[in-house]
């Protein structure tokens, strides 16, 4: 299996941290919980203001273009050699976005702390209000252009022009068309599998499940989406722990395709 998440209680302590907590309803907290304690030395990336560019109209969290995120890596003085260590509030697809974010961006030491931020306070991590400042830095990035989708390559697999497995990370109901909280016309992109991604909490964690894995083998190339690029990441986070390495993500999601072209109801 693939070293995608790892345990608070035994993570290294010299390594950099990204702080996610972020919540979809009230969006103003992860930030107000950063000021109010977090990890000594980490960072606070926002859902919304560095995680997407929502100044673009291609789904509802966009992902930023590479000259944007390079910006976001180079201000936090992250190099290519750091160890990387991503949590949010735990069993969330937030710190599973940013994971995403830098391995497309060709990190190659990233992990997710699996437990989220109260498992390092239980792991005894000195935690802080203090903001510490890291001298910018230069990077030569390799994308990794392969692991992202767009919807034209969606669309050759709908037309039966291209061979992948299509995976529905939202929840069934709205996967089946009963209702659609956030776009006008409810439903799923044609051949798509449904595996809503909270199938895969455990309390605090996010887990291997069997149904995941009797959902798609190892010999397809799956691509993943959900309604706008962000509970598409749990599932393709969990698919490269369990040693899955043909995974992609139509970030721009149900939120992009829905306003170009037509959709299920199953």
């Amino acid at each position: 299996m693939a070293n995608v998440f790892v345990d608070a209680f035994k993570l290294e302590r010299d390594g950099r941290f990204i702080d996610t907590r972020f919540d979809l309803q009230n969006v103003d907290l992860g930030k107000r919980l950063f000021e109010e304690g977090h990890v000594k030395g980490a960072i606070y990336w926002d859902l919304e203001c560095d995680l997407s560019d929502m100044t673009k109209t291609n789904g509802r969290h966009p992902l930023p273009d590479k000259a944007h995120l390079q910006v976001l890596f180079e201000k936090h003085g992250l190099h290519y050699n750091d160890a990387i260590y991503i949590y949010d509030q735990g069993a969330a697809p937030f710190a599973t976005r940013a994971w995403w974010t830098l391995k497309y961006a060709g990190f190659q030491h990233v992990y997710i702390v699996n437990g989220g931020y109260e498992s390092l306070v239980a792991a005894g991590f000195e935690i802080t209000m203090e903001v510490m400042e890291f001298e910018p830095t230069a990077l030569q990035l390799q994308w990794n252009d392969d692991i992202l989708m767009n919807r034209e390559d969606v669309l050759a697999i709908t037309e039966g022009k291209h061979k992948a497995t299509l995976i529905d990370a939202r929840a069934a109901a709205r996967y089946r068309g009963e209702f659609e909280p956030f776009e006008p016309i409810a439903g799923h992109i044609p051949t798509a599998k449904n595996y809503d991604w909270e199938q895969l909490k455990d309390g605090n964690k996010l887990v291997i499940t069997s149904s995941l894995l009797e959902t798609v083998s190892k010999d397809e190339e799956i691509i993943v989406y959900c309604g706008s690029g962000v509970t598409a990441t749990p599932v393709y986070c969990i698919l490269s722990e369990a040693g899955y390495q043909n995974i992609k993500i139509y970030m721009a999601g149900y939120s992009d395709w829905v306003y170009h072209h037509p959709v299920e109801i199953a």
